[in-house]
């Protein structure tokens, strides 16, 4: 599917996001599972990029606050994504304080990274490549670039949206999110003319923010 698709596709998701919101947000418990259906897949896929395998768990927890606040929410299906990723990755950071620890990731699963998103030739070239070597390439860049990718390729979220999740300047962001995605496409280019592509070291996590 071309971009011109892809961006109908995310709009069209988004309304009908937007729609199943507002009638949750009236006490009909079918739309707020409409809702947590085209949500679920990129939020359990931004949160193993940050606590591997216990995202299902604190996705789990995000839910929790996500159907307690549902009346709190203003906004449309766009910024639903945003304030769900805000609510998780809120989460994820309690928890890495409580066991003190690096973020971790574990494997993507290949829908989430599927999901519409921004669109790039270095995003398509991301979504080009296997699960696992994505996921390898994702880990190895810093903090910043990795949540930012995540965010925007894995959530769906727009630049503006992503600098909210992450409580930074829109221009931080763009830079972060286009240098990572910039170290990924030279990666991609670099594993392409290698016999093994991505060697594995063992277990890595999130980098440092430079």
């Amino acid at each position: 599917m071309g971009q011109g698709g892809e961006s109908r596709r995310l709009r069209a998701c988004d309304g009908e996001l937007g729609a199943a919101v507002a009638r949750a947000q009236d006490g009909d418990e079918t739309a707020f599972a409409v809702a947590y259906r085209i949500v679920q897949p990129g939020l359990l896929g931004y949160l193993r990029g940050l606590v591997g395998e216990e995202a299902e768990d604190v996705a789990a927890d995000a839910w929790l606050e996500i159907a307690r606040d549902l009346g709190r929410f203003r906004g449309d299906g766009a910024g639903f994504r945003g304030w769900t990723a805000t609510i998780a990755r809120h989460r994820a950071l309690d928890l890495l304080r409580r066991q003190r620890v690096r973020p971790r990731s574990t494997t993507l699963e290949q829908d989430v990274l599927d999901l519409p998103g921004p669109h790039s030739t270095h995003e398509q070239a991301l979504e080009s490549i296997s699960t696992e070597r994505a996921l390898e390439l994702v880990r190895a860049l810093p903090r910043d670039q990795a949540e930012a990718v995540l965010l925007r390729v894995v959530v769906g979220l727009d630049g503006p949206a992503v600098a909210r999740v992450l409580g930074k300047r829109p221009g931080a962001v763009r830079t972060a999110a286009y240098r990572g995605l910039k170290r990924l496409a030279r990666q991609l280019g670099a594993a392409g003319t290698a016999d093994a592509g991505v060697t594995d070291d063992g277990p890595r996590t999130l980098g440092e923010s430079e």
